[in-house]
């Protein structure tokens, strides 16, 4: 397994763990369910050590796809400022989240200040999620780029398997 390979393994994870997390938070906020919310925060957390992990493997990454065709330093420089972003936010999601846990256990007056912390926090990470996760998709996936221009039907009927008839 190389650079690339492990970045793609645990970049998946702090975007999906932020979504789910997000709902499962509000779904405790609205239920008023400790045991929900706190589900949440350890989520956050993972989902944090996951951006850390993501963030370490990224120069092995880039070093690995920088020079292949279709793929340019800029695209992998925009990835990687709007990454940087988002685990700088999922870092301190996570630690609010372990806080928000905390507090939730020893059951400080406080610890609605924390969950709602939190939930903006992740709000916020949550847009970012769309963001990053397009960015690195573009990096390998051409299609999804808004430059993107998909190959004509000309090279098939070129090719004579079309309209051809002996």
């Amino acid at each position: 397994m190389n650079d690339a390979h492990l970045h793609m393994v645990v970049n998946h994870f702090p975007i999906i763990g932020t979504i789910f997390g997000l709902g499962i938070l509000v779904s405790g906020m609205f239920m008023k369910n400790n045991t929900v919310k706190n589900t949440a925060y350890i989520l956050f957390a993972v989902a944090a050590i996951f951006a850390a992990l993501s963030m370490y493997t990224s120069e092995g990454a880039e070093e690995l796809v920088e020079d292949m065709p279709s793929v340019g330093k800029q695209i992998i420089h925009e990835h990687e400022e709007i990454a940087e972003k988002f685990a700088i936010i999922m870092y301190a999601t996570g630690f609010f989240g372990l806080v928000s846990l905390f507090a939730s256990y020893k059951k400080y007056r406080f610890a609605t200040i924390f969950s709602y912390i939190t939930l903006a926090l992740a709000l916020v990470a949550g847009v970012l999620t769309k963001s990053v996760g397009t960015s690195g998709g573009e990096i390998r996936h051409t299609e999804i780029r808004t430059d993107f221009v998909p190959i004509t039907s000309t090279k098939q009927n070129a090719g004579g398997e079309e309209g051809d008839k002996d």
